[in-house]
């Protein structure tokens, strides 16, 4: 604003002492002071505001005067209310400089005046931000040319002082501000995720305030289209600006963290900040359109896998898309194979697009940055899963390329918090990994591996699971599967009999198959361990075998007794 605007502005009180002809000096701000010299508080462009209890004498006023030119003040402003009216000493030293100074009259507080000038400068730093934003718009939406989000949130720091960056759903950064400062901890990132994404489900309107580590911090959604003040209010599940199911979008809408508290925000600085989510939403759209050659050469293979083409085909197809998703590495990749499934509590909403676009998400490497990353990832989907084939750079002879490749838990150390919270007790999403694979004749059954290990992630409690092949060695974590009254008949027909003799005869025979299938059919250690003589133990074991019709020194029996006792 310019000074000028202050003497028109009667509430104010201010009266000029001298200085009429630099009354177009632009100011930036305003501080308070009674420092004999204040210039290392001073940047340049503020109106100081004093009450002149650093004046002893006249000879005060030309030094004081002097500091504050030298710091390239706007102008100053000296209150009445200690002396009853402004020294003419300091008026002259005033003139001698050039500098504008005003009498602050003893009825009005320098927090009126600098409530005052705070609020103009920033409505027309909003102003002049809009016009920029407006112009960088035009830029992004016309060609490449722009500079991503990345420069909108420089723009915010400079011209509005607020840090802010904008993260994926999992919390996972997507731009910042280069003079920002330090990134945020990945452990914030996370939180401040879970929590937008609760607000969301919840139909909570937005900005919403989340204070953290003694931090406020305002969150914006980025939506794909449509008005983000408008979806903000929304509630239920038809909480989308295009009056789509929330849950089709709010696993994978951005959103922007800006480090301020939002909740005092004046309309206009608001529709600004919305203005911006929808520049950086036009960056989002193209990411994703970039990703459609990705997702159809994804498909493609997938087809192919599922139809049990021809390995020679899978081949050429895989020989086409290693340099779209390995750029520059010129070398043959493994790959692994990732299948996720999103289930909602009531059905009805297509899964699979949804599973797809946070199956993207969660293959990117949270600590890793820049696009490349998500470049590598393609992934289809077919009804309600999703399918990625994720290439790995070729490894040495010596190595069979699972032990660079992904680890399922791994995967969701850090999306899980967030991911639950945008499930919201509403859904699950399980995940399944296959091993490495070095050809086309595996992807079939790396496919297949990774579709096991997602049930055997299914099997087990909790809104977001991952099992990977190792896990698929053992058989106790295929019991699961196997139907309850199966499962049943099958325990009883083996276990009833002991439990109904050890109930009359307390002979504990149960304990003993326990001990000795542990004890891997030793009869020392299993007696060892029973505190029992070892011709104790082996008329437990006979009246076992006797009872169930059962030998125990047969593998095949052992192992019965062993899946019997594990699923009862």
């Amino acid at each position: 604003m310019r000074l000028r605007a202050l003497l028109d502005t009667d509430a104010l009180g201010l009266k000029l002492l001298g200085g009429e002809d630099e009354l177009d000096r632009s100011v930036r701000g305003v501080m308070t002071t009674d420092l004999r010299d204040p210039s290392r508080y001073l940047s340049g462009g503020e109106l100081v505001l004093t009450g002149l209890a650093w004046r002893r004498d006249a000879a005060d006023s030309e030094p004081f005067v002097r500091i504050l030119v030298q710091a390239g003040v706007a102008a100053l402003g000296a209150g009445e209310a200690e002396l009853g009216s402004v020294p003419e000493d300091l008026i002259q030293a005033c003139v001698r400089h050039r500098l504008p100074l005003f009498a602050v009259n003893e009825s009005v507080a320098f927090a009126t005046i600098t409530e005052h000038v705070v609020r103009q400068v920033s409505g027309e730093r909003a102003g002049d931000l809009a016009a920029v934003v407006d112009r960088h718009r035009r830029m992004m939406t016309s060609g490449p040319a722009g500079g991503g989000p990345d420069v909108v949130l420089d723009l915010l720091g400079s011209d509005l002082d607020l840090r802010a960056w904008v993260l994926s759903p999992t919390g996972r950064p997507v731009a910042g501000p280069k003079a920002a400062g330090p990134a945020l901890p990945a452990e914030v990132c996370a939180k401040l995720a879970a929590e937008h994404l609760a607000a969301t489900r919840a139909g909570r309107r937005a900005p919403h305030r989340v204070p953290l580590r003694g931090t406020t911090y305002s969150l914006f959604p980025v939506h794909g289209g449509g008005n983000p003040a408008a979806a903000g209010g929304a509630r239920g599940p038809q909480a989308s600006g295009a009056g789509r199911d929330v849950r089709e979008t709010v696993l994978s809408d951005w959103l922007l963290v800006v480090e301020a508290d939002a909740g005092d925000w004046a309309a206009e600085r608001l529709d600004l900040l919305y203005g911006v989510t929808q520049l950086i939403a036009v960056e989002r759209d193209r990411r994703d359109a970039a990703r459609t050659v990705r997702r159809r050469l994804a498909q493609e293979v997938l087809e192919l896998v599922q139809t049990g083409a021809a390995p020679a085909e899978i081949a050429a197809r895989l020989r086409v898309a290693a340099p779209v998703l390995l750029p520059g590495l010129g070398a043959a990749p493994h790959w692994q194979v990732v299948v996720a499934r999103v289930e909602w509590e009531d059905g009805g909403t297509e899964a699979g697009p949804v599973a797809q676009t946070l199956l993207e998400e969660i293959l990117v490497d949270p600590l890793a940055t820049g696009p490349e990353h998500v470049d590598r990832i393609a992934v289809a989907h077919t009804g309600d899963e999703a399918v990625a084939l994720v290439p790995l750079p070729a490894v040495s002879s010596e190595h069979d390329g699972s032990e660079t490749g992904i680890l399922a838990e791994a995967l969701l150390e850090s999306v899980r918090e967030p991911l639950s919270a945008g499930l919201d007790g509403d859904g699950r999403i399980t995940l399944g990994v296959s091993a490495a694979v070095h050809s086309a004749e595996g992807l079939r059954g790396a496919l297949e591996e990774a579709r096991h290990a997602r049930r055997v992630a299914a099997a087990r409690p909790g809104r977001v699971c991952a099992a990977g092949h190792q896990e698929l060695a053992s058989h106790v974590l295929l019991l699961p599967f196997v139907p309850d009254d199966v499962r049943r008949a099958f325990t009883a027909r083996l276990l009833d009999p002991l439990r109904d003799y050890d109930r009359r005869h307390r002979a504990e025979l149960i304990p003993t198959l326990e001990a000795f299938l542990d004890c891997d059919g030793s009869w020392t250690r299993c007696a060892t361990r029973l505190h029992l003589h070892v011709n104790t133990l082996r008329y437990r074991v006979g009246r076992i075998e006797q009872l169930t019709g059962r030998d125990l020194s047969r593998l095949e029996d052992k192992l019965d007794f062993f899946l019997a006792l594990r699923m009862s």
